[in-house]
């Protein structure tokens, strides 16, 4: 069975190009336009690994990890946040919210696919 991950982003090519990267290698991709739009869809199935950006409308990335760390099924789930914010201030909030890992935009898609096989065994 392959692995379902969610990726949230306000932006329609990013979720493109993640989604083509992550199926390309096999695994099952739900999409999420911000995080009330994640958490909506959450309800209707079960994820692996969630990759986030932080800057979105309605619910920015680091309080949808913050709202997922706080649900008993994903309070381990590797959750990487993939976004054009690289301060180290923003990096430690994301980190003391509960985020696995940082990955800043633009990305290389085998960079994207090096993190996401290390952190989802």
């Amino acid at each position: 069975m392959s692995k379902t991950i969610m990726t949230v982003d306000d932006s329609a090519s990013i979720r493109q190009m993640v989604n083509f990267t992550l199926k390309d290698a096999g695994y099952d991709v739900i999409e999420a336009m911000d995080g009330k739009d994640a958490l909506s869809k959450l309800h209707e199935t079960t994820i692996h690994m969630l990759i986030s950006d932080v800057n979105m409308p309605n619910m920015d990335g680091i309080e949808l990890v913050r709202q997922l760390r706080s649900m008993p099924d994903y309070r381990f789930i590797p959750i990487i946040m993939l976004t054009t914010e690289s301060q180290d201030s923003k990096k430690q909030e994301g980190k003391q919210a509960g985020a696995t890992g940082w990955i800043v935009k633009p990305f290389k898609p085998e960079q994207l696919m090096a993190v996401v096989k290390k952190v989802l065994k």
